[in-house]
């Protein structure tokens, strides 16, 4: 058979890739909703008051290879130089068998947040094996599986200090040794909450009266390394806490923070294998005593059992208190960076701990190497006692040094007026010192042999002494070891996971390439602007894209997830009102927006008022009127969520904003449903002031498991000189550690918009929209839908009524959640936004064989529960009230009174691929009376099946 050139048009090219449905599909799915096209649908579907009429224009939609050869054009106007900076991000060595198996393998970055434990096994022990090691290393009781940079984590002990601790003061003391950027983050976020910030040296300016904490770096960002045990004593009878801001590879060789008495340890775990890449994305870690664990933010996990007694781990408890403590919470976390976390233990696993000493070591002595040949050139180098960085002072002929530093491809960091800083690290080579040392005019001493700490700072307590961090040497071990782990999860590279509000679509291949290139993974987020142009360029452009798309008229690319773009929107909305002389402090937010929106406007000093909905989930505009106008020249904002929650496009927000307007408060719009709004209307036309987009939704980035994230911010002009940025850059506050926050997963982003075109993109959408409304539809009659908009019809996502099955047949919302693994699906969204219902969002990228399969399974439960009604099955035991079964099911006695065929073949299961879950159902109450949150011993797990 011969093809002609059409058989292969450019628009099949550029949206089969996203789009998985094909034209007859679309066809036969517009057919069972009865209409005529798949623009007549949207027409129904998308209130025309909001339609934008004029289409994207990107350009025409570029091929892979159009896009990857783009994208290395900007890619080779990033200059790669050796960086010698520091400031809490350093060179490292990511061991090819974990980038190509975890950073570069879609069964570890397609898969979600492991809510869903039975089908998330290998990733949650994973990250067990990341707690353990954080809590080894700081001599900590217990520690979080990740927060999203050391800045921020830093602002996280700073809340957790303050709202567990017994001081009554309301002053925060930070170490001037401190970063830059990490100082920058807690002042903005103390502001807003009323605490102050005291900045000095702990050991002359420290009053431990005075304050509610402390944090101190260790080491110093100029290489100092302090003993900070007497000051935590006196810290201790004040009754404030103390935070220790440490370097995980420093630990390896220093005393750790536990040992010093610190309540609360945070840091970064870049360098345990993860690239710079300009900043991120990389995973911090906090710590912290037994006795704060109830209050620390962030996804903890544990271990506990499953129904036959066997070791299984989920996460335990699950603060999350922006939804627990809404409008009191000091928290809004949400994504963590699951895959970098991941990425950092199994660094931690390959090498071990006298791996990770015997690098520690190398970088100490490569920094006493160059500290020796400057100090005998004459130079004055401090501190004595370091690890891994050292403060030179140089006078006049800084500049100069500098300048010739960079001509001989090396970065180094300008300190006060006339000193440099130098930090070495794992990466760095022997020629590279060579090189280093002629800049500054001195000889090479050759290798150091002597440290320069003073002994009582050395480690002499162990970690990392649980079997998992002393096995896996050989690269074949370490490869199956990864291999397994990823088996025992459900990731998107299996099956679709139709989860509302997180639009877990296709991460292309072509899409994630270029985040492995060095010209984008190896800069330093502070290397000089003209060795940072191709990032410049690609975000400038995929800025006036995102601009294009929402109607907004300037982006902050410096939030590094969904709920911290929330945090930095409001903050730009407060400084707009100040700027303006207005105290205004009030915020309206519907009971149907997103569920982090309460945390957030409380972080940032604002007073919830929340508004009602009507029996259609609507907002009830009469409500929401009142309470605007009873706020009056206090309302600030509204948070709405659009589409809604519940999943519907409104008619009147419109009427919203302009009642917001009316009296003065701006509309933060939330962006995590853009994905039903691309190139068919734009925010920012429609009343909104500014919304965050979720990167790691609409536009590609994968979930990895529960992070990365990106939430950059669109704001209209009137707000954009108050968005986020560094002190240094002249704006009024960070949010994020780094400039652009995690910068280096922007290029998936730009790739998807230059793939899919302005058409494309629209068309992602229109197809996303029908295949909600195709699952709906045809689970119609055996589950209701909760909300509808006036035609009938849902958004991008349709909430499944489930409730009716808990009084008929005993069938819980989590019966359904685990009977659908037996089929090989992820479970929808549970419980939320409504309590015992499953949202549903089936993304634009799945063909309908796999939305046909879904809905097979989905009807197959209804019929099993059914057949509880009736009397057929058991109400107590039957294949939903032990759902998932396992390969132990199908050996051994089977005394149920269903088949094993029935229990592990359902309607939707592959009979060759079958996906099978590792454990049975997990016990969660039994984790929650036996908390375990690291490694525990092997013989505990045979004690705990007994």
């Amino acid at each position: 058979m011969s093809y002609s050139p059409t058989d292969y048009a450019p628009y099949d090219f550029a949206n089969r890739r996203h789009i998985g449905p094909s034209p007859a599909e679309m066809e036969e799915m517009l057919a069972v909703l009865g209409a005529d096209s798949l623009d007549a649908l949207i027409d129904q579907v998308v209130p025309a008051g909001i339609r934008q009429r004029e289409a994207l224009d990107f350009g025409a939609a570029l091929s892979e290879q159009e896009a990857l050869r783009a994208l290395r054009t900007m890619s080779k106007k990033n200059i790669v130089k050796t960086s010698m900076i520091g400031q809490g991000y350093h060179g490292t060595i990511t061991p090819p068998v974990i980038a190509r198996n975890i950073f570069e393998n879609p069964a570890w970055y397609t898969a979600y947040t492991p809510y869903q434990p039975e089908i998330s096994q290998g990733r949650l022990e994973a990250l067990l094996n990341y707690q353990t090691m954080i809590a080894d290393l700081t001599g900590l009781e217990i520690a979080n599986a990740s927060l999203l940079d050391e800045a921020t984590a830093a602002a996280e002990a700073m809340a957790l200090a303050q709202r567990a601790g017994k001081s009554k003061a309301t002053t925060f003391f930070v170490d001037h040794h401190c970063h830059p950027q990490t100082i920058d983050v807690i002042r903005t976020r103390a502001e807003p909450l009323g605490w102050d910030v005291l900045v000095g040296d702990p050991f002359t300016d420290l009053v431990p009266a005075d304050v509610f904490g402390a944090i101190f770096q260790y080491p110093g960002t100029h290489g100092h390394v302090h003993d900070f045990t007497d000051i935590i004593e006196s810290l201790h009878a004040a009754k404030a806490l103390a935070v220790v801001a440490a370097d995980p590879l420093a630990l390896c060789l220093l005393k750790a923070p536990g040992e010093m008495g610190a309540d609360i340890a945070i840091g970064n775990t870049q360098r345990f294998g993860v690239p710079l890449g300009a900043g991120g994305p990389h995973a911090a870690y906090m710590a912290c005593r037994d006795a704060y664990k109830r209050s620390m933010p962030g996804r903890i996990v544990g271990v506990s059992i499953d129904a036959r007694g066997n070791r299984a781990y989920r996460l335990s408890l699950q603060t999350r208190e922006q939804h627990i403590r809404r409008e009191k919470a000091t928290s809004n976390v949400c994504t963590a960076q699951a895959l970098l976390a991941v990425m950092a233990s199994m660094y931690a696993v390959f090498h071990g701990p006298a791996g990770l000493r015997a690098i520690a070591q190398r970088v100490h002595l490569k920094a006493v190497r160059v500290a020796d040949a400057l100090t005998a050139a004459g130079y004055n180098v401090v501190p004595e006692t370091f690890f891994d960085t050292i403060t030179v002072e140089v006078g006049a002929p800084r500049e100069a040094i500098l300048r010739a530093a960079v001509e001989a491809g090396i970065n180094l960091r300008r300190v006060g007026d006339t000193q440099i800083g130098i930090t070495l690290d794992e990466a760095i080579w022997p020629e590279d010192i060579i090189r280093l040392i002629a800049v500054f005019g001195g000889t090479d001493g050759g290798e150091a042999s002597t440290y320069h700490l003073h002994d009582a700072l050395i480690r002499t307590s162990e970690y990392l002494t649980h079997p998992t961090f002393h096995h896996n040497r050989a690269e074949a071990e370490m490869t199956r070891y990864m291999r397994r782990l990823a088996d025992r999860d459900l990731a998107l590279d299996r099956a679709m996971i139709p989860l509302g509000s997180c639009t877990m679509k296709l991460n292309a291949t072509a899409e994630m390439m270029p985040v492995s290139w060095p010209e984008f993974s190896n800069i330093h987020p502070f290397a000089p602007a003209d060795q940072r142009q191709g990032y410049k360029e690609l975000i400038d452009d995929l800025s006036d894209k995102l601009c294009q798309i929402t109607g907004y008229d300037a982006i902050s690319m410096q939030p590094n997830s969904g709920a911290q773009g929330e945090y930095a929107g409001l903050l730009t909305i407060r400084a707009y009102h100040a700027a303006n002389g207005d105290n205004r402090d009030i915020c309206l937010i519907p009971v149907n927006a997103h569920g982090t929106n309460p945390a957030s406007a409380q972080m940032v000093g604002m007073k919830v008022v929340v508004v009602k909905c009507t029996e259609r989930g609507d907002i009830d505009v009469e409500d929401f009127r009142a309470k605007a106008q009873a706020a009056g020249d206090k309302l600030a904002a509204c948070m709405i969520t659009y589409p809604s929650t519940h999943g519907v496009f409104e008619d009147t927000v419109r009427e919203v904003c302009e009642i917001t307007h009316t009296h003065g408060g701006q509309v933060y719009l939330d962006g995590a449903n853009m994905n039903a709004m691309v190139g068919l209307s734009r925010p920012g036309k429609i009343g909104a002031d500014v919304s965050h987009l979720n990167l790691h939704k609409t536009f590609c980035i994968p979930h990895g498991g529960g992070g990365p994230g990106m939430g950059p911010i669109g704001v209209r002009s009137h707000l954009a000189p108050f968005l986020p940025g560094h002190t240094d850059e002249g704006s009024a506050g960070a949010v994020s550690a780094a400039t652009y926050g995690s910068p280096s997963l922007l290029p998936i982003s730009w790739a998807y918009c230059a793939m899919m075109g302005g058409d494309g993109l629209t068309q992602a959408t229109k197809v996303a929209i029908l295949s909600a409304n195709y699952i709906a539809k045809r689970l119609e009659g055996a589950f209701g839908v909760l909300y509808r908009g006036k035609s009938g019809h849902v958004a991008h996502e349709c909430i499944i009524d489930t409730r009716p099955l808990k009084d008929s047949a005993g069938v819980s919302v989590d019966d359904i959640a685990k009977r659908l693994v037996d089929s090989g699906f992820h479970a929808p969204t549970m419980s939320w936004p409504v309590a015992g219902t499953l949202m549903i969002e089936p993304t634009e990228s799945e063909p309908k064989a796999e939305l046909d399969r879904f809905i097979a399974a989905m009807l197959s439960i209804r019929a099993e529960a059914t057949a509880i009604e009736d009397g057929t099955l058991d109400r107590e035991n039957n294949p939903l009230s032990n759902a998932p079964h396992t390969m132990e099911d199908l050996v051994g006695e089977w005394d149920r009174p269903y088949s094993r065929e029935a229990a592990c073949f359902p309607a939707g299961a592959f009979r060759v691929d079958k996906y099978w879950a590792p454990v049975n159902r997990v016990d969660n109450a039994w984790g929650d009376r036996n908390l375990v949150c690291s490694c525990p011993p092997l013989e505990d797990y045979l004690d705990a099946a007994e």
